[in-house]
C-alpha cells in the first residue's frame, strides 16, 4: 500500500486534545442554549427562530474557529492540513465514490426494506418539502454549510487530536459519543431537525444518537483510506443530510438504515482491523 512522504509523527502534534474539545463545546453551547430560549419566546412570531438562527449559526462556527487558532500556531500543521485539503492524488476513486454513494443508497435501501412491513412507498417521491425550518437560513443551505463548517474543524484537528492518543476505533466510538451529545443543545430550537426528532418520539431520539457511532466509523474509514482528505468527509456528511431530506423516509426507515449502518460497519472494521486497531507509533501511516 502506497504511503504518504509526510512524516507519520504528524498526527502527534495534534495534542491540543482538552482545549479544542472543551472549547468546541462551550461555546457553541452557550449559543445554543440562547438561541433554543429565544426561539421559544413566542411560537407565533418569526422573528425569534430568525434571531435564534443567528445565534445557531454562530455557535457552529465555533469548532472551526478554535481549531485556525490552533493549527495558525505550528507551521507543521499549517502544512499539514493545507497538503490534506488540496490532496487529490491520495484519493483513489473506489473510496470517492464509496463517499458519495453510502449515505443515499442506505436510506433507500432502509425504505426498500421498509415496504416489507408496510410503510408506504410515497417515501421514494421527491416532495421539494424539509422536514425542519432554520429561521433566517434556506434549509438548503444549512444542509451544504452546516456540514463544511463542522468537517472543516472535525477533520482538520479534532480527529487526529484523538487519533494522536488513541487507536482509530476508539478515537470513532469517543468522536460518535461526543458528536451525539454535542448536538443535543439544538433540540431546543423551535422546528429545528434536532427538536422535530424529540417532538417525533423518545425512540427517533435514541436512534438518531446511536446512528452517529457507525457513521463515524465508516466516514473516519474513508478519510484515512484516502490520505486523511477533508473533502471526502465534507461529500460523505453533505449527503447524509441532504439525501435524508430528498426523499420523505419514515421515522422507522431511518432506523432501519441505522442498522444497515451498524452492519457496514462491523464489516469494515473487521476486514480492515489492522487500520481500526493499530497503535504502534512506528507504524501509523497515513493509509
Amino acid at each position: 500500500m502506497k504511503t504518504s512522504k509526510k512524516s507519520p509523527s504528524v498526527i502527534f502534534d495534534y495534542k491540543k486534545v482538552k482545549t479544542f474539545y472543551l472549547l468546541s463545546t462551550l461555546i457553541p453551547w452557550l449559543f445554543w442554549f440562547t438561541a433554543g430560549y429565544v426561539s421559544q419566546i413566542s411560537p407565533y412570531q418569526d422573528i425569534y427562530l430568525n434571531i435564534a438562527s443567528l445565534l445557531a449559526f454562530i455557535g457552529l462556527l465555533a469548532p472551526v474557529g478554535v481549531s485556525y487558532i490552533l493549527i495558525s500556531r505550528n507551521s507543521n500543521l499549517r502544512e499539514d492540513v493545507k497538503g490534506r485539503f488540496f490532496n487529490f492524488k491520495d484519493i483513489r476513486l473506489p473510496y470517492f465514490i464509496l463517499a458519495c454513494v453510502v449515505m443515499p443508497v442506505s436510506i433507500m435501501l432502509a425504505q426498500a426494506i421498509s415496504l416489507l412491513f408496510g410503510y408506504s412507498p410515497s417515501q421514494f417521491i421527491i416532495t421539494g418539502e424539509f422536514t425542519f425550518s432554520s429561521g433566517i437560513f434556506p434549509v438548503w443551505f444549512l444542509l451544504i454549510i452546516a456540514p463544511l463548517i463542522e468537517e472543516l474543524a472535525w477533520h482538520s484537528y479534532g480527529t487526529d487530536s484523538l487519533r494522536s492518543k488513541f487507536n482509530l476505533f476508539t478515537t470513532s466510538f469517543i468522536f460518535g459519543i461526543y458528536w451525539g451529545i454535542w448536538h443535543l443543545p439544538l433540540s431546543t430550537i423551535r422546528d429545528y431537525y434536532q427538536s422535530n426528532i424529540v417532538e417525533t418520539g423518545w425512540i427517533y431520539g435514541v436512534n438518531f444518537l446511536v446512528s452517529i457511532v457507525p457513521y463515524v466509523l465508516i466516514m473516519n474509514w474513508l478519510y484515512y483510506k484516502t490520505g486523511r482528505n477533508i473533502l471526502v468527509t465534507i461529500i460523505f456528511h453533505i449527503t447524509a443530510g441532504f439525501f435524508n431530506e430528498l426523499f420523505a423516509p419514515h421515522p422507522d426507515s431511518k432506523i432501519i438504515q441505522t442498522g444497515l449502518l451498524l452492519i457496514l460497519s462491523v464489516i469494515i472494521v473487521i476486514r480492515d482491523r489492522k487500520l481500526f486497531f493499530e497503535r504502534n507509533e512506528t507504524k501509523l501511516r497515513i493509509q
